[in-house]
């Protein structure tokens, strides 16, 4: 029996000799180095539970927005299609009763 498994190592050895001595180079995957895998984003509103966005709560609304006035994007912000509609709508709002400026003004 011993020399029996001795027979069925030596041509599995000899296979995985063949490919090295030929000089190629072992069978690599794509891309080379692991890609950073960002954090799947939650929207806010969902995560507090809200129901509707409301333009009253205007800090809230404020954050959604950039330092120049200009709505962020669902894909920075990571909200979900039906809280972004609203916050737009309500931004919108905002602007138009003066809570929040349309832009800042250019120094």
């Amino acid at each position: 029996m011993a020399e029996e498994i001795k027979e069925t190592q030596a041509p599995a050895a000899e296979n995985t000799a063949a490919p090295a001595a030929r000089g190629e180079r072992p069978a690599r995957g794509f891309g080379g180095k692991k890609r950073f895998e960002s954090r799947r984003k939650v929207c806010k509103v969902c995560a507090e539970k809200m129901d509707n966005v409301d333009y009253k709560n205007f800090q809230f609304v404020k954050s959604f927005t950039m330092e120049s006035g200009k709505i962020l994007s669902r894909r920075i912000t990571g909200t979900c299609a039906k809280h972004q509609r609203q916050i737009t709508k309500a931004i919108k709002r905002d602007r138009n009763l003066a809570i929040l400026p349309y832009s800042l003004p250019k120094k």
